[in-house]
């Protein structure tokens, strides 16, 4: 985590804390290695540094087996959607691959 807030040109664990809407307390300690990351947290330090979980958590990576096919039609960067619909892919994948799967 530390790289992708340096890497984002955060200058802070504080400043990724609150883009992020999570204490710096539980920040620090999940970058420290003291407390696990809950998914939720792990989601909003994504998309706060603009990384990917596997980025993150060492995971492997959606992007390179997701195909993505759609065009916008409000006028919406087709990138920047690709991108979040990969964060939420990105968190299934590491959800299942702890043992929390949403699937029966």
């Amino acid at each position: 985590m530390e790289e992708a807030r340096r890497a984002a040109h955060f200058t802070s664990q504080r400043q990724l804390a609150a883009r992020a809407g999570i204490s710096n307390a539980t920040l620090s300690r999940i970058i420290d290695g003291t407390r696990p990351a809950k998914a939720n947290e792990l989601l909003a330090v994504a998309m706060a540094t603009g990384c990917n979980l596997a980025d993150l958590t060492g995971a492997s990576t959606m992007a390179d087996r997701v195909e993505c096919a759609a065009r916008p039609d409000n006028g919406k960067n087709i990138e920047q959607i690709r991108k979040q619909v990969l964060q939420f892919l990105e968190l299934d994948s590491y959800l299942e691959e702890q043992g929390i799967g949403l699937r029966p």
